[in-house]
């Protein structure tokens, strides 16, 4: 066979799999474990949750957070503690709420002396603002302080509720939603992987070599992005560190699951395990490195964005793609090759055995979709357009903090009850920042806002002024919003002012615009990136139009369905503003793999047989293993449904849903019906588009079953 030879078979895909480098690829990813396994651990203590490191780098919001440092610290955040007696405040009440109130004062982490309380029009309730410094910890950092703040008021009368609500309350639960996060997501995608492995290898021992190599690809990987965020090169925050772990087990099992079973098909065909190692990586390697390229391509498009955390989560995504395509093309087929063939036990592939994925369910639904492939790909298209209406039912305008959880949290609680007996905007106030020569033009503009319930006293330093307005309405609202933009443009009036507002509200209204910004914005690119990369691949330019097609009509389809589902089954109350971005970025990079892993089969197959007859042997030789992957890949994020927070289960259940359908519906049925209709011309302008037909009449008819012609189980 061609492919014994050394050099057909190429010197990287030797290096992991002969008797003497096999044992030194080994070694070497042990040491890269033992090196990396410390910084790994300490990558908690690097991530970086500061307001900043959110939000849009140019927004309002953002500027105000890094020009008011001459008021208060950049990360000070209001703890608003809501005191409710139904019945009316007593003077004992009001007592022990001004005791707790210097007890909070000496809390480390409050640098400025709390406000009130505060008693309410009705005399039912009492509030205090508690300036809250959460320092370069960020908002992680703030469920210490409320722990801290409710034994600080453990002595608070019988009756009279105590709730502690605005940012620091909303940071606190947050903190707490989030707490464990990694381990929390490890453990889920470990126990999703390993079930679906031991259902796919049918083995009690395979499946461990796929979980070792990507939890080593997990460890090496937070170690590296550790190294990168402790010298300030890299800025990783919580949601990017929680979504590496899923994607770095789910990609790199996939990866796993590709060359496992091409190394299956060829441990029948070659004697020696070394030398059917060698040929499955020379074949399948091509294909998932291609596949890992177009994730890591497509992630690193996230660095369009103006969103800071959204541009953060790209290289870290592309970090973890990276190392977990290192480590599945390297180490595990290096362990495969220490362990032997008894490492399939109790199914052993003996040299010469058959390979029944020639016969397999896969090979008959490539019969039937044989029969009639342009009437299948038309209906099938019909239906995932008719999914894609429910785009309509998305609502992904962000979610205010009530419905952000699957239960009220205490912040939640607290808000309700402020609301109660206080103006909704108190605690959470939008700050203007104005020249201080201006000062009073710009406050007298504020006053005159619609929806402005009240302005403080402007507080001037070194040239430029803080003014404090409370808005009538929650400040997560649609009417806060409009009163904010109704603030800009009137302080944008006043001329020489230098005016700009920022706050909580300001930093919700500039959050979800920036990622509506940047679903125009990146998406395109994306598109634009990954058709690239499978014209080089497969060298053709209709094949990748026509598989860029068929991915657009996936994420349409997951969007919409997953709409429905949102709004009548579970719910929600609307969706967060990156989700379209976000789903987009998982289903196209990390989808497509599926549709190049069955496409460069396709067109190995075509080289010999043609294209129709290469697609049927296509879909049967990849049709299981890309089904297990599409599990696995599913599983792994739908386990991000097991936070109690709406936006991360919304993603989790989108991407999953997305993957299902370009598994089992688009890659299996609609791009098989597609090869099949449109035939050689799929490789237009190649010169196997031409010789397609030629190739077809010499393999025989395409409606015969691949596995009754078995010159066509090649060996190479």
């Amino acid at each position: 066979m061609e492919d014994n030879k050394t050099g057909e078979i190429g010197h990287f895909a030797r290096i992991p799999s002969t008797r003497v480098s096999k044992w030194l690829v080994v070694g070497f990813w042990v040491l890269a474990l033992g090196l990396m396994f410390g910084p790994a651990s300490k990558l908690p203590d690097a991530l970086n949750n500061e307001a900043a490191s959110w939000l849009p780098e140019d927004a309002q919001s953002t500027r105000v957070v890094a020009q008011i440092a001459d008021f208060q610290s950049k990360n000070e955040f209001p703890a608003v503690v809501v005191y409710e007696r139904p019945a009316g405040i007593t003077p004992a009440d009001l007592a022990a709420v001004s005791a707790q109130v210097a007890r909070f004062n000496a809390i480390d982490t409050v640098e400025r002396d709390a406000i009130g309380p505060i008693p309410s029009a009705d005399e039912q309730a009492l509030q205090v603002i508690v300036p809250v410094d959460a320092g370069e910890a960020g908002w992680d950092s703030l469920g210490a302080t409320v722990t801290k703040m409710r034994d600080a008021a453990k002595d608070t009368p019988t009756g009279l509720s105590m709730h502690i609500t605005g940012p620091v309350g909303y940071a606190a639960d947050s903190s707490e939603a989030f707490s464990g996060i990694d381990g929390k997501l490890l453990y889920s995608a470990m126990a999703v992987v390993i079930a679906i492995l031991l259902v796919t290898y049918r083995s009690p021992v395979l499946w461990l070599v796929p979980v070792l190599s990507a939890g080593t690809a997990l460890f090496v990987a937070q170690g590296a992005i550790y190294f990168l965020a402790d010298g300030e090169a890299l800025t990783v925050n919580a949601q990017s560190s929680g979504i590496l772990t899923v994607i770095v087990f789910g990609a790199g099992t996939d990866y796993a699951l590709l060359l496992v079973a091409r190394y299956r098909e060829e441990l029948r065909r070659h004697e020696d395990r070394h030398e059917a190692m060698a040929v499955a990586l020379h074949r399948a390697g091509p294909a998932i490195i291609a596949s890992g390229a177009t994730v890591i391509a497509g992630m690193l498009c996230l660095l369009f964005a103006t969103m800071s955390s959204t541009k953060g989560l790209g290289p870290v995504a592309a970090i973890g793609i990276a190392v977990a395509l290192l480590v599945m093309l390297t180490l595990l087929p290096a362990m495969l090759v220490v362990l032997g063939r008894w490492v399939f036990w109790p199914v052993r592939p003996t040299f010469g055995s058959v390979d029944h994925t020639r016969d397999g369910v896969w090979a008959r639904i490539g019969a039937r979709i044989a029969r009639v492939p342009r009437r299948t790909w038309v209906v099938t298209s019909l239906l995932l357009v008719v999914a894609s209406v429910g785009v309509l039912q998305l609502n992904a305008v962000g979610l205010s903090n009530k419905d952000s959880y699957y239960t009220a949290p205490p912040s939640v609680v607290g808000e309700q009850s402020a609301a109660r007996h206080f103006p909704a905007g108190a605690g959470s106030p939008v700050l203007v920042l104005a020249d201080e020569a201006k000062a009073g033009a710009v406050m007298t503009a504020v006053k005159g806002v619609e929806g402005v319930d009240a302005v403080a006293p402007a507080v001037s330093r070194n040239g430029r002024s803080l003014i404090q307005a409370t808005l009538a309405d929650a400040p997560d609202s649609d009417a806060a919003t409009a009163a904010l933009d109704r603030i800009r443009d009137a302080i944008g009036t006043v001329p020489g002012a230098n005016a700009i507002a920022g706050g909580d509200t300001a930093t919700r209204a500039d959050t979800l615009r920036a990622s509506a910004d940047d679903n125009v914005r990146i998406i395109p690119v994306i598109l634009g990136v990954v058709l690239l990369i499978l014209i080089l691949l497969l060298r053709a330019v209709t094949a990748p139009l026509v598989l860029i097609g068929t991915v657009v009509l996936s994420f349409g389809a997951a969007i919409g369905l997953s709409a429905l589902v949102f709004r009548h089954i579970l719910g929600f109350a609307g969706a967060d503003a990156s989700l379209p971005l976000f789903v987009f970025v998982f289903l196209v990079a990390l989808g497509i793999d599926y549709n190049i892993f069955l496409m460069t089969r396709v067109h190995e197959e075509a080289k010999q047989v043609g294209t129709r007859r290469g697609a049927l042997i296509g879909l049967a030789a990849t049709g299981g293993v890309i089904t297990s992957a599409g599990l696995v890949l599913a599983g792994t994020f739908a386990v991000l449904a097991t936070m109690p927070v709406v936006a991360f289960a919304e993603i989790g259940f989108a991407v999953a849903l997305g993957v299902l359908l370009d598994t089992l519906v688009v890659r299996s049925v609609l791009v098989t019906a597609l090869n099949l209709d449109i035939g050689g011309r799929m490789w237009w302008p190649s010169r196997l588009a031409r010789d397609d037909h030629a190739l077809g009449d010499r393999a025989g008819s395409v409606d015969r079953a691949p596995e009754s012609e078995p010159e066509l189980a090649r060996t190479s």
